[in-house]
Order: structure tokens, then sequence, then C-alpha cells
């Protein structure tokens, strides 16, 4: 059976309208997929052309459009990264000084077309390591060893002072410098520390000294306050005997007072306490010979005689 060559024409004539179609689609849908590009946040892009090159645009955040297979965009984090540097550098006095600087670092967002030209994305491997170590060894030997540790903020400061107008001919911006490590030879911190011993030492001795020289001057003082005080009250006492009947009164009367606020009573008499409360010159009477005179008087309530040496009112 012979094949209808018309009905076979119309089939290639779908068939390739069908391949059109997928082709066309196919096209449109590549085309439409990589003719977007997205900048996350903290990110920028430039696009490099095949025909013009990269291009002085700095693209920001967002999606963007772009030629596919002619353009491809590259994208840059601009956000602060760290850097930690070791190095090792002499001081001024000739120490061997172990480093660590830690940097944080970005690139210049408007110069990120001239950045990829010279440096390319990986320009922080290129560009750090060298300018911090250069910038450690040459602010480094314009200290001593104790000055580095003195003047660590003086010293931070001058670092960071250099680093940034270097960093700055590369078109990186610096945000922080901070010494996170600085270490000297075994040999030196030994000594060292041998000097802070003594330096100790020192001050301990001088202090017992001057404490010394305080307690002595304080015995002295103290000393002659003590003959001052003596030498008033023997004045006081050749002009009026009676000031050291008043202080033995006095003394008498702590004694007392001591004994009355103690949990164990205890009574003494006259003669057993430790200051006489006689007067001067006079001793207590042991006999009924030394009693003074009776002066008998007459008593108000009765007509008993009351004795004046007498411990109660009754009459003898």
């Amino acid at each position: 059976m012979a094949a209808n060559p018309q009905g076979v024409a119309s089939a290639l004539s779908t068939a390739r309208t069908l391949a059109n179609v997928v082709i066309f689609g196919g096209a449109t849908v590549w085309a439409g997929t990589n003719s977007l590009f997205n900048v996350e946040g903290g990110h920028r892009a430039v696009v490099f052309n095949r025909l013009m090159g990269i291009k002085d645009t700095v693209y920001q955040e967002g999606t963007h459009i772009m030629v596919p297979w002619f353009e491809r965009p590259i994208i840059y984090d601009v956000r602060a990264r760290p850097s930690v540097i070791q190095s090792q550098s002499g001081s001024k006095d000739l120490q061997m000084v172990n480093v660590g600087l830690r940097v944080l670092t970005r690139p210049n967002p408007d110069k990120l077309p001239e950045i990829y030209r010279t440096l390319g994305t990986d320009y922080a491997e290129r560009v750090l390591p060298s300018i911090i170590q250069e910038t450690l060894k040459s602010v480094i030997a314009q200290y001593n060893a104790s000055q580095l540790l003195t003047q660590r903020e003086v010293v931070s400061r001058d670092i960071r002072r250099i680093l940034t107008e270097r960093a700055r001919y590369f078109n990186i911006i610096l945000e922080d410098v901070s010494i996170t490590n600085l270490t000297f030879s075994k040999e030196y911190t030994a000594a060292v520390e041998a000097k802070q011993v003594a330096q100790q030492e020192a001050e301990r001795a001088k202090f017992i000294v001057e404490k010394a020289l305080q307690e002595k001057q304080s015995a002295i003082v103290r000393a002659q306050g003590e003959a001052q005080s003596a030498k008033l009250i023997g004045e006081a006492v050749k002009q009026n005997p009676a000031f050291l009947t008043l202080r033995k009164i006095e003394a008498a009367r702590e004694i007392a007072s001591t004994i009355s606020q103690s949990a164990n009573k205890v009574y003494l008499g006259a003669d057993s306490l430790l200051l006489s409360v006689n007067q001067a010159g006079k001793e207590t009477p042991t006999s009924a010979s030394e009693l003074p005179p009776l002066e008998p008087t007459k008593s108000s309530k009765s007509s008993s005689w009351w004795w004046p040496w007498s411990s109660s009112s009754k009459s003898a």
C-alpha cells in the first residue's frame, strides 16, 4: 500500500514545528534563567562582559539583569572579615618579640572593578600578610622591650595608623587593629620576673623600715606625753593635795563600778582597795583611843545620840 505524500509532508511539517517550539521554549527558559543574578545582603557585584571587559558599574543588593553567555557576575563580600597574622620582630634593644595581630578589613565597595582588575577576588590573601608583616617590623623596631609592655596602646595606635595608609593604597578599608599576643624569649621573660621580684623585695624592706621608724616615733611621743602628764600631776599635787585624794576616789569608784557589774560579787574593805580613799596624811583608826572626839547631837526623831563615825544612825 503506497503512502500518501501529502500526509507525510504534513507530519514532517508538524514535527518541525514542534521541534522549533521546544527549542525556542528551551532557549527562552535558559535565557530567562541565566539573564538574572542575585546579590545577597552584605555583598556587591561587578559584571565581566566578553566584549568590553569589566564594567565600571557596581551592582548593589537585589536582583539584576545580564546578557547570558556574554556577561557573568563576580560577587564580592564587602563585610568586615578578621585576619590573624603572627610575626617575629626585633625591638630597639635587640630583643626578639613574637607579635600576634588581628585586623578587620573589607574592600572599598566603590573600587571593586579596580580591585578585580589588579588583585582579583583573593585580594586579602595577596595583600594583607605582606603589609602587616612589614608594618609590624617597622613599628616594633622603634620601641624597647619594656616600652612594648608599658606603652602597648601607643604601639597599637602606631600600627593602625601606618597599616591604614598602606591598605588604602590597595583600596582596602581597615576597620580595627588589635594586638592579640606579645611575648618575648624565655631568657628575657626570666630576667623581667627576677627584676620584678627584686623590686618587690626592696619595696617590702622599705615598708618595714618606715614602719619601724613610725613605731619608734610613736613610742617617743607616747613617752613624752606620759612624762608631761606625770609632771603636771606632780605640780597639781604640790599645789593642791586634795587632787590626789580626788584621783583616789575616782579610782575607787571605777573599781566599785566594775565589781558591781560583774557576775561574781566581791566585797572588799577599804584597806584592800588598790587605792586608799583615806585622806592624805591620815590613817584609818585601829582602836577606840584613836577615834575623834564625840560630837553629841540630838536627833530630831529620837532622844538617842548620833555618832559621826557610826555606820548607822542608831545610838551607841
